[in-house]
C-alpha cells in the first residue's frame, strides 16, 4: 500500500475543520499531543493505525472515510465494506426486515445514505401505490425524488411546501459524518431544478419545528403523518453504518383509525 502524506494531511485538515476544532482541542479530544498532530498534518511523521482511529473517534469521522484515512496513510482500511445485501450483513438486513414487519400496518422502508430506497414492508408499496404507479419508476426508487416530483406524490401532499423545506433540512442533518459529499451535494441540485422549488427553502431555517406533519390527501380526504428515523447503533461495517430505517405513524386518531380501514394487511 502507497503511503501518501499530502492526501493524508488534506483530509485531517478537511475534517478538523468541517468540525471547527483546533489542533489543541483535537489533542485534548483524543489524547494524543497536540505537536504529534501537528507532525500528522505537515507530513512529518506517518501515524500508527491505532492513532489514525482515535483521532477519527475524536472527529466522529464516518467509516467509509477512516478507511480513506487509513489508506492515505499506507495501512490497510479496518472497516469491512460489503454490500447492504451480501450475506455477511445478512444478521442487519433480518433484523431490520423484522422491524419493518412490526411496524404494520403503517409504511416503514430502509434507506441508503442517498435516499434511495432498498427495502419496505408490505405496507409501503401498498400506501405510495395509491397515490403513484411505482411499476413505472426504476429501482431502486429515491424517496427524495418521488416527493419533489410534480408527477410523483407531490400533488397529493396538503403541506407539500412545508415538506419540500423540511426535507432539504433533513438531507443536511442526516448526511453521514453531517457532511454533504459530492453525490449528496448533486443529489440537492437536483430537487432544486424541479418547477416551483425555491432556492431559499434548501437553505437553514430559521426554527425548527419538533416535527413536520406530512398530510396525503386520498379521495379528498387527509391522512397525517410524522416520521422516526432509526440507525443502526454501534456499526462495524460502512452498509450498516450508512442505513436507516424510517417508519410512518399517524398523527391523529382519526388518521390512525382510516389507515387501518384502508390498509390493513390482506
Amino acid at each position: 500500500m502507497t503511503n501518501n502524506p499530502s492526501e493524508l494531511r488534506g483530509l485531517l485538515r478537511h475534517w478538523r475543520q468541517a468540525r471547527g476544532i483546533s489542533q489543541f482541542d483535537l489533542s485534548l479530544t483524543s489524547g494524543i499531543s497536540q505537536k504529534h498532530i501537528s507532525f500528522i498534518e505537515s507530513g512529518r511523521s506517518n501515524p500508527s493505525p491505532d492513532t489514525l482511529i482515535t483521532i477519527a473517534e475524536a472527529l466522529d469521522i464516518p467509516l467509509r472515510d477512516r478507511n480513506a484515512l487509513l489508506l492515505a496513510a499506507g495501512h490497510a482500511p479496518a472497516f469491512p465494506d460489503y454490500p447492504w445485501d451480501s450475506q455477511e450483513m445478512a444478521s442487519v438486513t433480518n433484523a431490520l426486515k423484522r422491524m419493518l414487519r412490526q411496524h404494520e400496518p403503517f409504511p416503514a422502508i430502509v434507506l441508503d445514505r442517498y435516499w434511495d430506497v432498498l427495502i419496505t414492508n408490505d405496507c409501503a408499496p401498498r400506501f405510495f401505490g395509491r397515490f403513484v404507479d411505482l411499476a413505472s419508476r426504476k429501482r431502486p426508487r429515491n424517496i427524495l425524488h418521488l416527493m419533489f416530483d410534480p408527477s410523483g406524490l407531490r400533488p397529493f401532499v396538503a403541506n407539500w411546501e412545508a415538506v419540500a423545506r423540511s426535507l432539504f433540512e433533513r438531507v443536511s442533518r442526516e448526511a453521514v459524518g453531517r457532511i454533504l459529499d459530492q453525490r449528496t451535494q448533486r443529489l440537492i441540485a437536483d430537487l432544486q431544478a424541479y418547477p416551483g422549488v425555491k432556492e431559499e427553502w434548501s437553505r437553514p431555517p430559521s426554527a425548527t419545528l419538533p416535527v413536520v406533519p406530512l398530510s396525503f390527501m386520498l379521495d379528498g380526504c387527509p391522512l397525517n403523518y410524522f416520521s422516526m428515523v432509526t440507525t443502526v447503533g454501534t456499526p462495524q461495517a460502512i452498509a450498516a453504518q450508512e442505513l436507516r430505517i424510517e417508519c410512518m405513524f399517524p398523527a391523529d386518531d382519526e388518521t390512525e383509525t382510516r389507515h387501518r380501514s384502508l390498509f390493513a394487511p390482506t
